[in-house]
């Protein structure tokens, strides 16, 4: 059952379009291209599954990181805006609320997971109309594991303002973060009154799936963004009965706004 509701919860997750697919900013102005550190900073909205293999949607704000150029010291700059070919490299970072038992009856009988961020680097090769990305995060408080996501994108330009992105996406976890999000112990099994049972994943992918966004700049600092994707549970992230219980399909669709900042630090 396909259920819409909306709730104002932090949402830090780049959801379906993360890592490179937000690496990359518009084209730079001569002046801008110039600066050490150029970051387009906005916000946006996002209808997303209320938890990792949950058929509930929830609409939550998130915030949108767009880097145009990034300054390492002894390396140079590794990012050159759009439309230039070269190895890039970005933070990457996510963040997951808490996920409780009384928020579907589909969790019945399960512990509460406290919220979890989780920090990382991301890098790639890109040409004009190509990029590759591989990012990999640690988890901090809810779970500490590592997750991971490779993608890859071909990029067009149907016209001067516009940007429109699109590729394939695989995610992957280790034993920890597995048996967090998709475990089930004894203990959770005799709780769920028979909706569940015991059930302990191991590390591996955890989903394969599409990923497009659409940009526009609206002027030379503004930027409008419209993004979407499609993730498909694979392996024992697929069989566990959580997932059973809800959907192994997990949709998502955001759109929000940026403002470019550039800056010199060194």
């Amino acid at each position: 059952m396909f259920k819409l509701m909306t709730r104002a919860t932090l949402a830090l997750a780049l959801s379906a379009v993360s890592g490179a697919a937000l690496a990359q900013s518009g084209d730079l102005s001569e002046e801008d291209a110039n600066r050490q550190f150029v970051v387009d900073l906005g916000a946006g909205a996002i209808v997303k599954p209320r938890y990792e293999a949950a058929d509930s949607y929830l609409v939550y704000p998130f915030p949108i990181i767009a880097v145009g150029r990034f300054y390492f010291p002894g390396l140079g700059q590794v990012v050159d805006g759009r439309r230039k070919s070269g190895v890039f490299f970005y933070p990457s970072f996510n963040f997951i609320g808490e996920r409780k038992a009384s928020d579907s009856t589909d969790l019945t009988g399960t512990n509460t997971i406290d919220w979890a961020l989780e920090l990382g680097l991301g890098g790639g090769f890109r040409t004009e109309h190509f990029r590759a990305f591989a990012e990999l995060r640690q988890g901090i408080n809810g779970h500490t594991g590592q997750v991971g996501q490779l993608g890859l994108d071909g990029i067009v330009y149907p016209a001067e303002k516009w940007e429109i992105s699109a590729g394939p996406r695989a995610s992957f976890a280790s034993d920890e973060y597995m048996d967090t999000y998709f475990g089930v112990t004894s203990t959770e099994a005799a709780n769920s009154g028979g909706r569940l049972t015991k059930f302990n994943p191991s590390a591996g992918f955890k989903s394969v799936g599409l990923a497009a966004r659409a940009s526009y700049d609206f002027s030379d600092d503004i930027r409008l963004h419209l993004q979407g994707g499609y993730d498909r549970l694979i392996g024992d992230a697929a069989d566990s009965p959580i997932a059973k219980n809800g959907s192994e399909n997990q949709f998502s669709i955001g759109a929000g706004v940026t403002y470019r900042f550039a800056f010199d630090l060194f």
